[in-house]
């Protein structure tokens, strides 16, 4: 955390200066009291005791106006660094590659960005101050205390060990139980974020009984953990409070034995014991303190699995900025090969693995060599079979993963001497899970174009037939729920094919953004995508054959290459697996469930159906 204290250093310096000196008065007011006893009481002289009795309010009206500052300082200034640690944290997990987010539960990321960023404000604004102080005051007091009167100073000072002992075992099992605890939250966090999103399917098939039993019983489970935590707690804070207790009455009884035998004065006593009491908060606090720097510790160690992540998609040395106006859309694949580094592997009881991360075994290779040239403002759909790697293909254009061997260019350039922001400007992506956010329509719409005019939006709009929108309460200005929940399949759909062709991007990519709309209203967004698609550089992810009817030319994408590429009646007449992945389309997209028209055959189906 050096790099995040640094910029407040002199604050942390300021407010530690200023514990000592609240702590130095705080030890004068029991020597002063001695001298009152020793001095004004003991001789009568009523004009000392009001002078020391003043001096000493002063001193702990002073104390009191240090620690109320000390203690606001270091709030702000912990608010203040938790706020910039969240920001950063953000910040990186927006630059780590998808894959890293594949393998990762939300509820772990959101764990990390919330509670385990609330632990370490908390070390920052109390532990860390409390942890210097605490000590430096023990030291300081059993220093005085040996001054005081030694014998009973060294008697005092013996009770490190015992602390000594006691807070190492009590910091190793702290320690594990604190992981175990904040991993647990992370689990508990993301089950209910994945139960409210699919609240609908939760519903429609009976479940909340199940997914009840399944919350309950990750809840226990952090239950249970938090309550061996507190019974840690328990069972250790109070021998921290046997130890003072002890000392301080082995203290009045020396005390009174040394009294007796005029080795020291009542005076002496008062403030050798009233100096003793300042070490009841100090080792009282220890328990506490050590807690909060567990928890400090571990939360750090969870923030910094995401922060130490290496981002694999980033910005190659020397890349240049591409302007939009000198693209022309040519893209060729050449040898590109792509493998997912590991399968994941899935749980077999159920629950999260102890960090959070989702376990993966063995690489699986999608594309085996891929091969392809799309001609400047060219419309290529590309088809095959599902799990060919047709999505894969389309996600490597904007470089949301890289190829694992060959390359891709544009316009001749590989696509990785261009910088992923001005890279991803010229190109429009719709996915074909439609992905909105809890904001209103039009920050939706322009996510990728904050600068979209008016005109702009009203034509993307139009060309998605997204006019639905103008009848939502307060139009473009309606908030839309989380997830854009609160809209039909089909409108969520049409909000990101809007998104996507707005300002009208050199280069569009479309997974079947039109898999949740009914016949009509596909053909409607797909004569308007015709006109958009003219002069545009586009690569459709066919999933339903009749979105091939708005590409020149289809790539059969099989057994991780290209297959074949030409017209849709070419392949039709000359490819069979072309035509077994349209028949296997059509049989699997009907709305009725049976397998197409009867009494025609599938290549005379998928004519009838495309013209």
């Amino acid at each position: 955390m050096r790099r995040y204290l640094r910029p407040y250093r002199w604050h942390y310096v300021g407010l530690i200066l200023l514990g000592f000196l609240g702590t130095g008065l705080a030890m004068m007011i029991p020597l002063l009291v001695q001298r009152v006893i020793d001095g004004p009481v003991r001789h009568g002289e009523a004009a000392g005791l009001w002078a020391l009795g003043g001096l000493a309010l002063a001193f702990g009206a002073v104390e009191a106006g240090m620690m109320f500052l000390r203690r606001y300082v270091s709030s702000v200034t912990a608010l203040r660094m938790e706020a910039r640690l969240r920001s950063d944290l953000y910040r990186h997990l927006q630059r780590l590659p998808v894959s890293f987010h594949d393998g990762w539960q939300s509820g772990q990321l959101l764990s990390r960005a919330t509670s385990d960023l609330a632990m370490i404000r908390r070390f920052l604004s109390f532990g860390l101050i409390f942890l210097v102080i605490n000590t430096v005051t023990f030291i300081a007091v059993t220093g005085l205390l040996v001054h005081l009167y030694w014998p009973l100073g060294l008697v005092v000072a013996t009770s490190t060990i015992p602390l000594a002992v006691i807070s190492n075992r009590f910091t190793k099992r702290f320690n594990v139980m604190s992981r175990a605890m904040q991993d647990q939250q992370g689990d508990v966090a993301t089950l209910v974020e994945e139960s409210a999103a699919g609240i609908r399917v939760i519903k429609a098939f009976g479940r909340h009984d199940h997914m009840s039993s399944l919350f309950d019983t990750r809840a226990r489970t952090l239950r249970d953990t938090a309550f061996d935590k507190a019974r840690l707690a328990a069972g250790t804070w109070p021998r921290f409070d046997l130890i003072t207790n002890t000392m301080l009455a082995t203290s009045l009884v020396g005390g009174a034995v040394a009294v007796s035998l005029d080795h020291l004065t009542v005076g002496g006593l008062v403030a050798f014991v009233t100096l003793q009491l300042m070490l009841i908060w100090p080792v009282n606090s220890l328990g506490f303190i050590i807690a909060n720097v567990q928890e400090a510790t571990t939360a750090a160690d969870r923030i910094y699995e995401i922060l130490d992540a290496k981002p694999s998609i980033v910005d190659r040395r020397g890349a240049v900025v591409l302007r939009p106006e000198s693209v022309t859309g040519a893209i060729r694949f050449e040898g590109v090969r792509f493998a997912y580094p590991e399968a994941t592997d899935a749980d077999p009881d159920g629950g999260a693995h102890p960090d959070g991360v989702r376990r993966r075994s063995g690489p699986t290779e999608v594309l085996r060599g891929v091969d392809l040239q799309i001609y400047p403002g060219e419309t290529l759909a590309i088809v095959g079979a599902t799990g060919s790697g047709k999505t894969t293909l389309a996600s490597l254009i904007p470089r949301l993963i890289d190829p694992t061997a060959g390359r891709i260019t544009l316009d001749g350039r590989d696509i990785r001497d261009f910088t992923l922001d001005s890279l991803r400007s010229v190109i429009g992506f719709a996915f074909e899970e439609a992905t909105l956010f809890s904001m209103s329509v039009r920050e939706n719409l322009t996510l990728g174009h904050p600068d979209a005019t008016d005109e702009q939006i009203r034509q993307a709009i139009e060309i998605a037939q997204a006019d639905f929108v103008w009848e939502l309460p307060w139009g473009l200005s309606t908030r839309i729920g989380e997830q854009g929940l609160s809209l039909s399949g089909g409108q969520r759909q049409r909000l990101a094919l809007a998104r996507a062709v707005l300002g009208r991007p050199r280069i569009l990519v479309l997974d079947d953004p039109l898999s949740a709309l009914d016949v009509h209203t596909e053909s409607l967004v797909e004569e308007a995508l015709a006109r958009v698609l003219h002069g545009t550089t586009a690569i459709l992810v066919v999933h339903r054959p009749s979105t091939v009817a708005l590409a020149d030319r289809v790539a059969l994408l099989k057994d991780g290459v290209i297959a074949a590429v030409g017209t849709h009646s070419h392949l039709l007449a000359t490819e069979p697996a072309y035509r077994e992945v349209l028949s296997t389309a059509m049989d699997g997209g009907s709305g009725d469930g049976g397998t197409g028209r009867p009494g025609l055959d599938p290549a005379t189906e998928q004519e009838g159906a495309l013209a």
